[in-house]
């Protein structure tokens, strides 16, 4: 089973549950929201299933928040004020009938997805990505350049034989400049990130040449890019990138639920008294730790120093 942006959304969800012990009120539209505005003259009524949970404040439908100045018990709708689409800087969209509701989502999706890419962002600095290209070889040309790969290292460089064995042979002799002129190689200065790569081996010309290398992990664009595909790290990470995020958002548990709300705030909280989320925080920040210590031992193993040949 490939993992995408959304399995890895439903998987931070479901262990954030088993830690807030929460269980967030929903419902669903009956009706699809064909705009995404919300005016003053033109107000978006909402149609919901059910108005039993709903309140005067912040609806989740798909990705999006919105606001709720005002709702109908009777006709089960809710009015939604004029600043209330895309609020805090989620993205208004279209949404179609018996999409789920979520009134007042402890961890809302959105921010789940941010903190997914803050997480893949952040496992540069202990664990790269491995990503590969190819050029087809000129025995009149030894530099070749290549444009925006972000190439932090090369791992490897080899070239596909002639024959039936299809052999990489290794190349052991070649420089990387990580940051060459972009106009000699006819790419346009301050847009295109341009390094290149000159070979002090020549394989026979007209032959491929494949180089393995070393980048920053990316993050997602999508809810359907593959976890692998994107990011350029092993499945193996998947679980370290589920922790990391994990721990970044019961960090804020705390302060959502500070004493000065109000004392009837304070009774609800009895059975989870303020600063009980910091200890599952450091809980899973040390089970994150170490699995990161793992992968980072295991990239080593798998991918250990190459000895290479340079000119300079």
């Amino acid at each position: 089973m490939t993992t995408t942006l959304t399995n890895m959304i439903d998987e931070v969800l479901v262990n954030l549950a088993g830690y807030t012990f929460q269980q967030d009120r929903s419902t669903y539209i009956t009706s699809a929201v064909t705009t995404t505005t919300s005016t003053s003259a033109s107000p978006l009524v909402l149609s919901l299933g059910s108005t039993d949970s709903v309140g005067k404040g912040i609806l989740e439908i798909d990705e999006e928040l919105l606001w709720v100045d005002s709702f109908d018990r009777v006709a089960n709708t809710a009015t939604v004020s004029p600043y209330g689409r895309g609020y805090l800087g989620t993205t208004a969209a279209t949404h179609t009938a018996d999409a789920k509701v979520t009134i007042s989502p402890t961890f809302p999706r959105f921010s789940v997805k941010r903190a997914i890419n803050d997480t893949i962002r952040s496992l540069g600095a202990n664990i790269f990505a491995v990503k590969s290209t190819t050029f087809t070889f000129n025995a009149a040309v030894s530099t070749y350049a290549f444009a925006n790969l972000n190439i932090k290292n090369i791992l490897t460089v080899s070239w596909q034989s002639i024959g039936p064995t299809k052999e990489w042979v290794p190349i052991r002799k070649w420089d990387l400049d990580p940051s060459a002129n972009p106009e000699a190689f006819g790419y346009t200065s301050g847009t295109d990130q341009v390094q290149t790569i000159t070979l002090g081996e020549a394989p026979v010309s007209g032959r491929t040449v494949k180089v393995v290398y070393a980048t920053d992990p990316e993050p997602f664009t999508s809810n359907s890019q593959v976890y692998t595909t994107v990011t350029g790290l092993p499945e193996s990470t998947r679980d370290v990138v589920i922790l990391g995020t994990a721990y970044r958002l019961l960090s804020f548990l705390d302060p959502a639920r500070a004493a000065q709300v109000s004392p009837q705030a304070d009774e609800t909280d009895s059975k989870r008294p303020y600063g009980a989320s910091q200890s599952a925080t450091k809980q899973l920040y040390a089970l994150y730790t170490q699995r990161l210590n793992e992968e980072t031992k295991a990239q080593q193993q798998n991918y250990p120093p190459r000895i290479h040949y340079s000119r300079r």
